[in-house]
């Protein structure tokens, strides 16, 4: 199924759960990227991946996480099920990643307000760090070089931090550090949070609130924020899925694994 989601949304603001809004928003942080190597990594970013796939941007190239390019529209099928688009070995990601030709959105364990990321440790000393995550992985190299979202399924303090403990993706103070040559393809699109959409559209690229998701209050998302946000005079409810996409996602995520991450609030 194909549909350009410009359906009427009239009436469906009682049926839409807040991780549909959440995917949404996911998805629309791809719309315009064309014939790229997509790479969301995580439930919510791999349903918004596929969604804006079979929509708006059928182009987009999107990678099963090992050697290939598969061309399944839902985001977790079986390995049997898989339908290869083309191999894509290891080696030859490092092309991609090198040429800007990718958006990745990945999580964040801390963000800031320049877009700064911390996955690998929190705490203590980088030689000896209080809690240990997964390292730095492939986020200098992400971030640099390629367009990069984050997706934070918990907004909260804890994440949206005034300085990350460690930094594993650039944000856009030290991006500008490093000069225009090095920085040529950093691009911090979006975060995107269980409460509202987040942005680096600003004169100095300090974080700005985007839209909120329907529900969700100014108080709520400055007192679960460690930093001052950009918040203009007026701020856009994140939008609402379409009838065809929320069809498409019962074929995308027919188990319902969004609302897991992503429960209604109470």
């Amino acid at each position: 199924m194909s549909t350009t989601g410009t359906s009427d949304t009239t009436g469906l603001a009682g049926l839409v759960r807040r991780a549909d809004v959440c995917v949404v928003a996911v998805a629309d942080s791809f719309r315009g990227d064309g014939e790229i190597l997509a790479n969301p990594i995580g439930t919510i970013p791999m349903i918004g991946g596929r969604l804006v796939r079979a929509t708006w941007e059928p182009d987009l190239m999107m990678t099963d996480g090992e050697a290939a390019l598969i061309t399944n529209t839902e985001a977790v099928p079986a390995i049997g099920d898989r339908v290869y688009e083309t191999h894509n070995p290891y080696r030859r990601m490092f092309d991609l990643v090198w040429s800007g030709k990718r958006h990745v959105m990945m999580g964040a364990t801390q963000v800031d307000r320049y877009g700064n990321q911390n996955i690998a440790a929190l705490g203590g000393t980088p030689r000896q760090p209080r809690t240990q995550l997964l390292g730095f992985r492939g986020a200098p190299g992400n971030t640099i070089n390629d367009t990069t979202s984050y997706w934070v399924p918990n907004h909260g303090p804890k994440v949206f931090v005034e300085a990350v403990d460690v930094v594993s993706g650039i944000g856009y103070d030290r991006a500008a550090a490093l000069g225009p040559q090095a920085s040529r393809f950093h691009e911090i699109r979006r975060v995107v949070s269980n409460l509202g959409v987040f942005d680096f559209e600003t004169p100095d690229h300090r974080m700005r609130v985007r839209s909120l998701h329907p529900g969700v209050t100014v108080d709520e998302v400055v007192a679960a924020t460690g930093f001052e946000l950009v918040i203009g005079d007026e701020i856009e409810t994140s939008r609402l899925p379409t009838p065809d996409e929320l069809e498409l996602l019962e074929v995308i995520d027919p188990s319902g694994t969004r609302y897991r991450e992503v429960p209604d609030p109470t």
